[in-house]
């Protein structure tokens, strides 16, 4: 595949321009904006770069190839002259995941088989057929774990009966950075995150504060956007075992650039002194201990830091699984009354599924951004301009 092919920017649904705006700040050549996604032209170094340097994308896909198919014998035989040996390890085993939308084969489970079969017989590969481990995003613990063996996704969509291939080059989800290995509650993905901080005009060059930290997601993401730190240096990808891995090049791509200097600090508190704890070793493993700070105490205990005004970003419990609701409207008001009476002149980005506690802080919320999905759950970005 020495032309360029298209790859696939995988993104919550309502968020995709934003990401399509990162890709863009990025230097990736005209991202396009579709359902679920950003797509943009391209060849396997950006794959590699996409996975390594985006912030707001979940994963990436390569669409490797296509064809018409209007019934299981054609799919059987075009697969088997698929070369999928120019992009596919016989020793690396390989899991087939199938769609069918609006086209005569209509059996995802038929047309899996054949394509698994394809692969077993012209390839030699071995074809995963148990069931997957999911990228559950609670799932992460202090405890360090052996990583799964490596896998390959090929996914099939056959829709309007046309075949697609893509690869999965990201293994797990894209908000796992690698160093983030103490887990507060209910926390936010790393890539929701950075897509959020992004949509409240957050670029790395204010300080940031977030009085709900939890483990640090927001903390840690505002202080590696400043240093200039590559979200995905600290992991390891699927495309790393594919045949059009080159280890040289990949290892120019990832040689990491001098941190830029900053003298801005970006804070963390919460009540829950386990949380701190698990903050600031999170920041430590990032490298960005020396510009964060992470303190316990109460919303009401919230100091305004010293110098030039920035962002309040924070996520704090909606009751639907964590906490009480009715006893979180007292917690949002106190917290709108603190950045109130504290902040003036600061922005106020607020995480809520739950438009009535967003309402409670009585803050001067801008028209909300559209819910998207964190976890199960719809999730809304309240924004504020500078508090008067």
């Amino acid at each position: 595949m020495s032309e360029p092919f298209e790859i696939f920017l995988a993104v919550p649904p309502g968020l995709e321009p934003t990401l399509a705006a990162e890709a863009a700040a990025l230097g990736f050549p005209a991202p396009m904006v579709v359902p679920g996604g950003v797509t943009f032209q391209g060849g396997w170094p950006d794959v590699w770069r996409a996975n390594l340097s985006l912030r707001g994308a979940t994963r990436v896909l390569a669409r490797i190839g296509a064809f018409r198919v209007l019934h299981l014998a054609q799919l059987d035989k075009r697969a088997r002259k698929f070369d999928w040996a120019a992009i596919l390890r016989p020793d690396v085993p390989v899991r087939v995941e199938v769609t069918c939308k609006a086209s005569k084969i209509y059996h995802a489970g038929a047309a899996k088989q054949r394509i698994e079969t394809a692969l077993r017989e012209t390839l030699g590969v071995e074809v995963l057929t148990g069931p997957a481990v999911e990228d559950a995003p609670d799932a992460r613990t202090t405890q360090t774990t052996v990583p799964p063996a490596p896998e390959i996704r090929l996914k099939a969509r056959i829709e309007d009966d046309l075949c697609t291939f893509s690869i999965d080059t990201t293994g797990e989800s894209l908000h796992k950075r690698g160093h983030k290995q103490a887990m507060a509650k209910a926390p936010l993905r790393e890539t929701l995150a950075a897509l959020f901080l992004r949509q409240c005009g957050f670029d790395g060059t204010e300080p940031l504060v977030d009085p709900m930290c939890g483990s640090g997601t927001f903390v840690i993401e505002a202080a590696e956007m400043a240093l200039g730190l590559l979200p995905g240096r600290a992991r390891s990808y699927a495309f790393e075992n594919l045949v059009t891995f080159n280890v040289p090049p990949w290892d120019i791509l990832k040689t990491p650039a001098p941190a830029r200097e900053t003298c801005l600090r970006f804070y963390g508190s919460d009540r829950d002194a386990g949380a701190i704890r698990a903050a600031s070793a999170n920041a430590d493993r990032a490298g960005v201990a020396g510009i964060t700070s992470f303190h316990c105490h109460a919303i009401s205990d919230l100091p305004r830091p010293e110098g030039q005004p920035g962002l309040v970003m924070v996520n704090p419990p909606y009751g639907a699984r964590i906490g009480d609701r009715k006893l979180l409207f007292a917690l949002y008001g106190a917290l709108g009354k603190t950045l109130a009476d504290r902040f003036r002149g600061w922005r106020v980005g607020l995480v809520t599924s739950d438009p009535a506690l967003a309402k409670a802080t009585a803050l001067p919320f801008l028209p909300p951004a559209p819910p998207v999905s964190n976890g199960g759950l719809k999730v809304t970005l309240y924004r504020t301009a500078p508090l008067p």
